[in-house]
């Protein structure tokens, strides 16, 4: 019998801890690009296998964007999926 992968039965997504995270679309990452004047490889990274790029679905290339959110103020974190 094939072993199950653990990921594949828990939401990671529902859980309280765990920031909203979209993949931008192909427009929004020129914007974004142009926005901040860099190539995208300059953003922070994130394995394609992490399991919130699992979770979202997110491909090589992919820039996610993730929600974060403290007590004084929320804001936008931005990962290069690799």
């Amino acid at each position: 019998m094939a072993k199950k992968n653990p990921s594949d039965s828990i939401d990671i997504l529902s859980h309280f801890l765990v920031p909203k995270a979209e993949i931008l679309s192909a427009d929004e990452k020129k914007r974004v690009l142009k926005k901040f004047r860099i190539d995208e490889t300059q953003f922070p990274k994130i394995f394609v296998t992490d399991p919130l790029a699992t979770a979202i679905k997110a491909n090589v290339g992919d820039i996610i964007v993730i929600y974060r959110e403290d007590l004084p103020a929320k804001y936008l974190s931005y990962r290069y999926v690799i």
